[in-house]
């Protein structure tokens, strides 16, 4: 289980992006994060794994007190942790298979990793994790080549070389269109229901939230302001959420 407990945070410019937010994750769930851009969402996903360090509450995974690790023991952590990202955050200049096989540096020889020299079973993996997402003849390509699905494609994969237990997925459809959406979304929910991966993913579309999720999570000024099933997310709650001039949409 994972378990957030009044988590806050505040930048340095005295924005409170989080303030004493409260929920828990079941392993093999699939939570939906909802909210406004600039409710909270992506920093709440980066504090997860200490991208960005709270400033007040705790996290816990399976008994572990993650807000409070030492670098030894977070980067354990993290390699448990896949996260994909909104803008891909590929190297472009670098081949897909390059790009998939950087989701085991947590694993590898720093030394090696730095001359792209790792293991033939890291390197059997990558390519498997390509297959995987219908990617496997563009190994060789250059990232850069690519299109927009694809490349949040190689960026599933290369979370998935961590052989991670949670899967955070900031935004990973805001910049595709709806058909590629639902496919990066597919690949999600695979990845959840076939290998028993926790998902949280932030999104804005309700139909992805009701089509994909278990579970909703909303955040409204950094606050929580809804936790419950995607079916609850009535006309009145969805109001609550989006403000009263939103309209809904799916």
């Amino acid at each position: 289980m994972l378990k957030v407990e009044h988590l806050t945070k505040i930048y340095e410019d005295g924005t409170k992006a989080l303030d004493d937010v409260s929920f828990s994750v079941e392993r093999g769930e699939f939570l939906a994060v909802i909210g406004l851009s600039g409710s909270g969402k992506s920093t709440l996903l980066r504090c997860i794994n200490r991208l960005i360090e709270p400033t007040e509450g705790s996290i816990t995974w399976d008994g572990v007190d993650v807000t409070n690790a030492s670098q030894e023991d977070l980067r354990r952590i993290r390699r448990r942790i896949g996260m994909v990202f909104q803008h891909f955050n590929l190297v472009n200049r670098s081949k897909v298979i390059t790009n998939v096989l950087s989701g085991r540096l947590g694993y590898v020889n720093p030394v090696l990793a730095i001359i792209n020299r790792f293991p033939k079973a890291d390197i059997e993996k990558a390519y498997a994790q390509l297959a995987r997402v219908g990617l496997e003849e563009k190994a060789k390509s250059r990232a850069d080549e690519l299109s927009g699905g694809q490349q949040q494609r190689v960026g599933v994969a290369r979370a998935m070389m961590q052989d991670p237990e949670i899967m955070l997925a900031d935004e990973p459809v805001a910049s595709l269109d709806p058909v590629l959406a639902h496919s990066i979304m597919q690949y999600l929910e695979l990845i959840n229901k076939e290998d028993g991966v926790m998902v949280l993913c932030s999104l804005h579309f309700l139909d992805l939230v009701h089509q994909y999720s278990d579970r909703v999570i909303a955040l409204k000024d950094g606050k929580l302001v809804f936790a419950g099933t995607p079916d609850e997310i009535d006309d009145e709650k969805f109001k609550e959420i989006y403000g009263k001039e939103a309209e809904r949409v799916g």
